[in-house]
């Protein structure tokens, strides 16, 4: 009887993994074989990031064009298996460069790490305590990452919240860190294990959680643009425009795919450099809520020469140094590619592929409708699943989409009925 429970499945080499899950599993030699494909990552690397290895996954990577950003050009890397958002975003920086392009900026590099106190019997008293120690706790804190401090960076502020919890009030101490270039969850995370017995000690509470916050308000980046009416298909396209971000601001339903749109452009970017996705859209989602109500991480309004303009501002949590972004390959080539010199000019550029992306999606909806483009790429992905190789992908992709049909039943059909004809000589 086949069972998940497997001791020490850890301590056994990726091939022995493998050869384990092929009996499990049932896996074929050629299936095998592909997940053994591990591109440009090598097997032992890999199997040095995460735990129970047994191969690598693969995602398209694509270059969007035509993007200027500060009045720097940039080619973007963007990891996305969906179909038409690298085109949609390039599509979108070429109408902003009529005006300049985008403009971004975005506040240092600061995060914040929770430390959970409960039990305090005299909270205002421990208040004043924690506050009064402040440059004791940070100089504490910072003994644990000199070579960040020495870089500029290091804790730089504490600040404590009291909260209402269903087992009772809690303390919350907010250390603010200076991380630099880092993502900063590992070197904040150690900070605040560090100072938590300090605290214990001090306020006479007891500590549990020690964990850095993905709702990194203090970290945040900015991009704007504006997009010339006539470019975009005239008054009436601009108007479409601001009716669906109308829409998104007044109900959740659609501001969640909304948000969604600005976020195929981030993690985008963010898988091809190997960045904590995880991490930037559980930011993001949180941020468009933290007024308790779900909002648009975008704004989009008429200037006065009554062309469209649009911002963006959202939490970016991420790195150019340490990870997976210092050691996958191709994460390093990616970055080579955009040329950025820091994780904050990184989470610039995510914000405004993010915007571009955002008006791309609202532009579709507001004209042709979002299928259009999406379809030629989607049916050429049918066709494949149905066994189309070569030219015969394109022939039987053109076939569904000027019937108005793609399904895979349909795919299926063509090409028994091009390969009936085939053989017929």
């Amino acid at each position: 009887m086949k069972t998940s429970e497997i001791s020490g499945f850890y301590r056994l080499t990726p091939q022995e993994r493998l050869n384990f899950l092929k009996e499990f599993a049932g896996l074929t030699e050629e299936e095998a074989k592909l997940l053994q494909n591990t591109g440009a990552l090598p097997l032992e690397q890999a199997n040095r990031m995460i735990e129970n290895v047994v191969g690598a996954t693969h995602l398209p990577l694509g270059i969007a064009t035509n993007f200027i950003i500060n009045e720097k050009e940039y080619l973007i890397p963007m990891a996305i298996e969906e179909p038409s958002v690298v085109a949609a975003a390039s599509n979108a920086a070429k109408i902003a460069r009529e005006k300049g392009g985008f403009l971004t900026e975005s506040t240092p590099p600061v995060m914040i790490g929770q430390i959970q106190l409960t039990g305090v019997k005299d909270t205002r008293d421990a208040r004043e305590k924690i506050l009064g120690a402040k440059q004791e706790i940070l100089k504490m804190a910072n003994e644990r990452d000199p070579v960040l401090v020495n870089l500029g960076g290091g804790a730089v502020d504490l600040e404590v919240r009291d909260i209402k919890t269903n087992l009772g009030p809690m303390m919350i101490l907010h250390l603010l860190v200076d991380v630099r270039d880092a993502m900063g969850a590992n070197v904040i995370n150690t900070m605040c294990e560090g100072i938590a017995h300090f605290i214990e000690d001090m306020t006479g509470g007891k500590v549990f959680l020690r964990i850095v916050s993905n709702l990194a308000v203090h970290r945040l980046a900015r991009a704007k643009a504006v997009f010339a009416a006539e470019a975009l298909g005239g008054k009436d396209v601009v108007d479409g425009i601001l009716q669906a971000y109308a829409f998104a601001a007044a109900d959740p339903y659609r501001c969640a795919t909304h948000n969604k749109g600005i976020m195929n452009g981030v993690i985008g970017v963010a898988l091809a450099t190997s960045n904590d996705t995880r991490a930037l859209e559980a930011g993001a989602h949180a941020y468009a809520a933290v007024g308790g109500v779900y909002k648009p991480l975008s704004e989009w309004t008429r200037t006065a020469e009554g062309d469209l303009m649009g911002t963006v501002e959202l939490p970016a949590a991420l790195g150019i140094v340490g990870g997976a972004t210092a050691v996958h390959p191709i994460a390093k080539v990616c970055r080579k590619i955009l040329g950025v010199q820091s994780a904050r000019e990184l989470g610039e550029v995510m914000a405004a592929v993010g915007l571009a992306n955002n008006l791309a999606a609202m532009r579709a909806l507001a004209t042709e409708g979002i299928q259009k483009g999406h379809l030629k790429l989607h049916a050429k992905n049918i066709a494949t699943m149905a066994g189309a190789e070569g030219e015969l992908v394109d022939i039987v992709a053109k076939r569904m989409i000027d019937e108005g049909k793609v399904s895979y039943d349909r795919a299926t059909a063509i090409l028994k009925e091009i390969e009936g004809k085939g053989s017929q000589g």
